[in-house]
């Protein structure tokens, strides 16, 4: 088990903080820091000990050649300049999920840029408008096997006054399925089982890129848990209840603290969530942190493997992290778009549009690889969901038919999520779990100029027809 490396608060809120901070835990164990440079993030091949060390390393694609890639940080309001540098054979793009961005930054291919091809490179600079947890990763269509290979990473925006806590942890969960031989199970790329069911599901669990992760600490220090679902489709129920930790903020937007109900953190793929906990217990104590959706995992520990003990924050509930400058409707939108999710298993396609043809269901799956359709289409349509003046406020309603939950991700916004009475739940979200035969409605603010995307965010379903447009004039 490997420790991971810690600063202390000190070092955290001084200028020399910000460096050491580029230093701190992540996947790869190295960090990128913003500055005056471009970042430079190789797509490549590398090798990976996902399994334990009796079991064989497996060959990812990574950035840098490592899984996860490096984490960059930043201050709130800074300019983040990235260089990605395409070493593959396929293209790629980088796409910096939950950053409110300009939208030629956006990083979808064919709808914000041109994919990078081999041996190409991209200039991404862009603006952080909001403090909070965010990652990036591929966004070609298809985007799944790419994703599911290793190519993700951490970006973490600091607070210009960061909380106080003694030890800020960055948790990425990722799953991965692995054949017998400890290699990516490329073989069932493109299955249209996993498609039609709940997505490509994997074997294999890791936290920060190991089969277990082990956080050393001090009794009762206090630790911000940036807690970060790069799954490709599981949706994780984490088992926190040791901690008995705070919820401060969802998808990189603050809360009101509250405690975790019952200790269980439910997160889909593409969800984040930032918690506060005080460490109980004793030196040589171990608190483990399970998986629970199905039979338990331990998945990590919190290591009580310093001398000593820090009591200042003992019991005693975070302060409120301050606002982003996020608009938000002041009550749920007059206008109301509907987006209908029909499709999957068990309630197959009868006929969809398909690049503006109408087409029957049985060729939507054997020859295009469609098994889901929404308002009728499958697949990218020619013509936005809807399009907004710069500043108009729209709800949608986010209708699921199906029988599987559904990840809704929204891009260069963030929005509100509506209760059955159409009072505004606590919190932004950017990425929402829709249930199956069940509506979801959330309204947002249409202030980014540009076409944006809405997709499911378990990618095979995305790529088998679960995705659509948007666009907000200048």
């Amino acid at each position: 088990m490997v420790s991971m490396k810690r600063i202390s608060r000190r070092e955290l809120v001084s200028g020399a903080g910000a460096a050491a901070t580029a230093l701190l835990c992540g996947g790869s164990g190295r960090a990128l820091a913003a500055g005056a440079a471009p970042l430079i993030l190789e797509a490549r091949t590398g090798i990976a000990q996902l399994s334990t060390a009796f079991e064989p390393a497996t060959a990812v694609w990574g950035y840098q050649g490592r899984v996860p890639g490096p984490v960059i940080r930043a201050r709130q309001g800074d300019e983040v300049a990235v260089t990605l540098v395409n070493r593959l054979e396929v293209p790629t793009t980088i796409h910096w999920h939950g950053i409110r961005i300009d939208n030629r930054m956006d990083g979808v291919a064919h709808l914000t840029q041109e994919p990078v091809q081999p041996g190409e490179s991209f200039d991404y600079s862009f603006t952080v408008p909001d403090a909070g947890t965010f990652w990036y990763h591929p966004h070609v269509h298809g985007s799944g096997p790419q994703v599911d290979r290793g190519l993700s990473g951490i970006l973490i925006v600091e607070e210009i006054r960061p909380p106080g806590v003694d030890t800020d942890v960055i948790l990425q969960f990722d799953d991965w399925r692995l054949a017998e031989d400890g290699q990516i199970d490329a073989d069932s790329f493109g299955s249209l089982h996993d498609a039609a069911h709940a997505g490509r599901l994997g074997n294999v669990l890791t936290v920060n890129g190991k089969h277990f992760e082990s956080v050393s600490v001090q009794a009762g220090e206090r630790l911000r848990l940036r807690v970060v679902s790069t799954c490709n489709a599981r949706i994780l129920q984490l088992d926190f209840a040791r901690l008995s930790p705070w919820i401060v903020a969802l998808d990189g937007q603050p809360v009101a603290p509250h405690r975790l109900d019952d200790g269980l953190l439910v997160i889909g793929p593409g969800q984040r969530a930032d918690l506060i906990a005080d460490v109980p217990g004793q030196h040589g104590d171990r608190i483990p942190v399970s998986e629970v959706s199905g039979q338990a995992y331990a998945a990590m520990e919190i290591a009580i493997d310093t001398r000593g003990t820090r009591t200042a924050y003992r019991g005693e509930p975070p302060p409120t992290l301050p606002d982003n400058p996020v608009p938000v409707p002041d009550r749920r939108p007059d206008r109301v778009v509907d987006l209908v999710m029909e499709g999957g298993a068990m309630r197959f396609l009868d006929r969809a549009e398909f690049d503006g043809q109408e087409t029957g269901g049985r060729e939507l799956a054997m020859e295009h690889g469609m098994v889901w359709a929404m308002n009728g289409v499958a697949g990218m349509p020619e013509t936005p969901l809807f399009s907004a003046d710069r500043g108009e406020p729209v709800a949608i309603r986010l209708v699921n038919r199906t029988l599987w939950p559904h990840a809704m991700h929204l891009h260069g916004h963030h929005f509100v999520v509506y209760d059955s009475t159409g009072q505004a739940v606590p919190g932004l979200r950017d990425t929402v779990l829709v249930q199956p035969e069940a509506e979801t409605v959330i309204g947002l603010v249409a202030d980014n100029p540009g076409r944006w995307m809405l997709h499911c965010h378990m990618l095979e379903h995305q790529a088998a027809g679960m995705e659509t447009w948007f666009d907000v004039s200048v």
